[in-house]
């Protein structure tokens, strides 16, 4: 299944990760190794379709911030400690099997700069083997043998399958609102950030069991929060940003008409025939030359840009609040990084 792609340590004059990847290196190591052992079958599409997705790279933080969360409470000191290590592969799983499903929804063509896996193995193939995922990560769920973890996952899991269903109403529709949006993006992308940190206290009850609702809050406040500015983060790289930072190509979310908050915006601030724009572009689907660099234009010149990171900069400042609360550590130290880290790759 390949190793884990790390994330830049350093990038000059923007936050860091090194501290990150530090903390995280030798248990995100024994995560790869579990992921490695769980794509496995004797059906042989299915190691195929998952190591295409997994090996196209990716940041892994979701799983990294699973490691943080428990390690901050002292769990996974002993090597024997893995229940957060299985979460972490879990969790990656469900974000994995959301992008197979995703890209089956959205149609997309491209994952990462490379062909989507329905491109190259069908849409059955991908949504099957995305199953397959779901159900791997559900299994090590059960094998970590804590109902808590498995409640939190398993409705986070609920969560995103409804965020995909609110997608469809949304798609390609300029009437889409603000609040119609930060729902979608709440339930598709924030629920499992909020998941991914909310297990680890739980998981590291077994080492100290003082751990509650206190800090069990304000882990999933923390990943909530962060994971609606990262989906922001990335809205606003779309239209602002560079295929470095994105991690695919700029004006992907524009060809594939999606309706994300730089376009809600610059659609309702419209001037003249700008309003007839979007419609030609995003609701009929009809794009020509040079329409992206105008849509780019419209989106700065109307806010839509500055206005989705102002939005995704107050969600970091709510997650960094979040963990005011929680104990002096390394760990907590390096969750306020990747929030810097998040908001930095857009400035």
């Amino acid at each position: 299944m390949g190793v884990v792609v790390p994330l830049s340590a350093q990038q000059e004059g923007k936050a860091s990760l090194e501290r990150v990847m530090a903390l995280s290196a030798e248990p995100m190591q024994r995560v790869n190794q579990i992921i490695l052992g769980r794509t496995g079958s004797d059906v042989q599409m299915i190691p195929q379709v998952a190591q295409h997705l997994i090996d196209s790279g990716g940041k892994r933080l979701r799983p990294i911030l699973t490691v943080l969360c428990g390690q901050m409470f002292g769990y996974g000191a002993d090597e024997s400690q893995e229940g957060h290590l299985k979460l972490a592969a879990s969790v990656e799983f469900m974000h994995t099997a959301t992008l197979l499903h995703d890209d089956v929804v959205d149609e997309s063509d491209m994952r990462r700069g490379k062909p989507a896996a329905r491109m190259v193995w069908g849409n059955q193939a991908s949504v099957l083997v995305g199953d397959f995922l779901l159900g791997q990560a559900f299994q090590m769920m059960v094998e970590v043998g804590s109902l808590d973890a498995l409640q939190v996952l398993s409705h986070a899991s609920a969560v995103i399958a409804e965020g995909e269903v609110m997608q469809l109403t949304t798609a390609k529709n300029t009437n889409t609102t603000e609040d119609d949006y930060l729902q979608v993006i709440k339930a598709k992308t924030a629920a499992l950030f909020s998941a991914a940190c909310e297990v680890g206290p739980i998981v590291a009850t077994a080492v100290n069991p003082d751990l509650g609702e206190v800090e069990r809050s304000a882990l999933r406040s923390y990943g909530t929060n962060l994971g609606l500015a990262f989906q922001l983060v990335d809205d606003a790289l779309d239209y602002g940003g560079s295929a470095k930072d994105l991690g695919k190509d700029i004006g992907d979310d524009f060809r594939e008409r999606k309706v994300t908050l730089p376009v809600i915006l610059a659609y309702r601030r419209s001037e003249g025939n700008e309003k007839a724009f979007w419609e030609r572009v995003i609701v009929d689907g009809d794009q020509r030359d040079g329409d992206l660099e105008r849509g780019i234009r419209l989106v700065r010149e109307r806010g839509g840009l500055a206005d989705t990171i102002s939005r995704a900069r107050h969600f970091g400042a709510v997650a960094c609040d979040a963990l005011d609360g929680l104990p002096q550590t390394e760990e907590k130290a390096a969750l306020l990084d990747a929030v810097a880290f998040c908001i930095d790759r857009v400035t």
